[in-house]
């Protein structure tokens, strides 16, 4: 008789059994399921093709500084309007092309003081753009649902531009 043959009494087993009037758990997911349906999930593509839809919807220049996009200084990359950490999302919707020396230089700044910097420096950025993103964007979250911290962003950006 080993050690744990005294822990395996049948006492000790029915002290852990469930009750027998209790429902399985898949049925109570279930339930929970039909009272509240998942949020709308729509697939995005894949980085490269956001880019490409991007640079096909805005053009092939900054949104920031203007300049046309060349492929060997100014590479596109995907700006996101609202920036990941601020609760933005990678949708088409919170992108633009912008140069990858704006993106970088832009970091965690809101728009309004990247704007301000932009037009200090003497460049001309597509602040009718932006807005027009930002719209578009605020829609988007409304009807996908979601995104709380995005939409606080979203408004006061608005309000500065």
């Amino acid at each position: 008789m080993s050690p744990m043959d005294g822990k395996r009494s049948a006492k000790g087993l029915r002290a852990y059994a469930l009750p027998t009037d209790r429902q399985p758990s898949h049925a109570t997911k279930t339930q929970t399921m039909t009272k509240h349906p998942p949020p709308k999930v729509v697939r995005q593509p894949g980085k490269r093709a956001r880019l490409a839809q991007i640079l096909d919807r805005d053009g092939s220049t900054c949104v920031w500084c203007g300049e046309p996009f060349d492929g060997r200084f100014r590479v596109a990359t995907t700006e996101h309007l609202v920036p990941r950490i601020k609760g933005g999302p990678s949708w088409l919707e919170n992108e633009m092309a912008a140069c990858r020396q704006c993106n970088k230089a832009r970091g965690h700044k809101t728009i309004g003081q990247w704007a301000s910097e932009c037009i200090e420096a003497g460049w001309a950025p597509n602040l009718d753009a932006v807005t027009e993103r930002l719209q578009d964007l605020l829609v988007t979250i409304n009807e996908r649902g979601g995104q709380r911290r995005a939409r606080a962003y979203i408004e006061s950006q608005l309000r500065r531009l």
